[in-house]
């Protein structure tokens, strides 16, 4: 088994990659690299390993934070906190985990496992469960899976740790752990099921944080050449460009532990007199231009700052950014029928058939 130490450089990439990927959502990665920038001043090193170098009885923690966004601004997250709450389902379980892993590459969530990870002194599988950020907990490859979708924990910083003992399917974690996080205040810090490493290598999306770190790479070397950033993230992703505008307006607001609004776009370039909207509930989840729907989940949306290449959060985007829409392909677990199902526009409460912008 080979364990890959990453650098503070790699988690500085990671960050900005997985803020690409979190396609709106996932909460901004600068708060979590804060974090990771304190714990490697204290001496403390995380390390990467392969999804195949998990046993198939092996337990895997799997680590996200849970909320809205914009509350996640103002309510600080720490590095603790999340070690609370993978230790609290260890009590739960009464067995110790081998390693964790994203629920989420996208946004700081991509980050989070190394806080926990950090003080536990485990390594974080280069896996997660949904390739990018969704903000709901049946959106995963594991409930697409049909895999267990309990027990959960949720802790906060005033000490708060509550456990989800069990349910009857995915939707009922969302709703039950949802409720929970809304009592925290819209942000908690959690424990996901937890998967054993034969679940994790049949239903992982796998090598998502090397793919983020290399598109924060890309990113940051473009920027240091003062090369296109946005041409970097094409040229190491097979991604489309959609638009390029101006931002006229942004109506938002924080309800029952999501943010939820929609960003009107005014066309540059190429695309002046053209109109772009993107409802988002966390993530951006239907790009229309001209009233009709350009693209739209599972496809990731992603909503880049012009000029730096970086992503532009649902909960950050202000009124007159100048930003351009590109389009990743999605992980192949979501194009199937059940995983339409599960996060296709219907999921969302869009009454349209997924058409994917990569479709000739």
């Amino acid at each position: 088994m080979t364990l890959r130490e990453l650098s503070l450089d790699d988690i500085e990439a990671l960050a900005v990659g997985a803020w690409v990927l979190g396609t709106g959502g996932g909460g901004n990665p600068y708060l979590p690299l804060l974090n990771m920038r304190a714990l490697y001043r204290d001496g403390h090193r995380v390390q990467l390993m392969d999804s195949a170098d998990l046993a198939d009885d092996d337990w895997v923690g799997t680590v996200a934070n849970m909320g809205a966004p914009l509350v996640g601004q103002e309510r600080l997250t720490d590095s603790l906190t999340l070690a609370r709450a993978v230790t609290a389902m260890e009590r739960h379980l009464g067995r110790r985990f081998r390693a964790l892993m994203s629920m989420e590459i996208g946004g700081a969530n991509g980050v989070r496992p190394f806080m926990a990870a950090a003080h536990l002194d485990l390594p974080v599988v280069d896996s997660d469960t949904m390739g990018r950020a969704y903000p709901e907990a049946q959106m995963t490859s594991v409930a697409v899976g049909g895999l267990t979708p309990y027990p959960l924990t949720a802790v906060d910083v005033r000490g708060f740790e509550s456990i989800v003992h069990k349910v009857p399917t995915w939707k009922w974690t969302e709703r039950v752990a949802r409720k929970i996080c809304v009592e925290y205040g819209s942000v908690a810090a959690t424990c996901q099921p937890p998967r054993t490493g034969a679940e994790v290598k049949k239903w992982g999306i796998h090598g998502t944080t090397t793919k983020a770190i290399a598109i924060g790479q890309a990113v940051r070397e473009a920027q240091r050449k003062h090369d296109d950033p946005i041409a970097a993230i094409l040229s190491v992703e097979p991604g489309k460009l959609l638009y390029k505008g101006k931002v006229l307006d942004v109506a938002r607001r924080a309800t029952e532990g999501f943010l939820r609004g929609v960003l009107r776009l005014d066309g540059l370039d190429d695309w002046r007199g053209s109109a772009m909207t993107i409802n988002f509930q966390n993530e951006w989840i239907v790009a229309w231009r001209d009233d009709k729907p350009l693209a739209m989940t599972p496809d990731l949306i992603c909503v880049l700052d012009l000029v730096s290449g970086e992503a532009v959060g649902s909960e950050t985007v202000r009124y007159g950014q100048r930003v351009t829409v590109i389009a990743l392909p999605p992980p192949a677990v979501f194009l199937s029928p059940r995983g339409l199902d599960h996060v296709g526009p219907r999921a969302f409460g869009y009454d349209i058939d997924f058409r994917s912008v990569f479709e000739a």
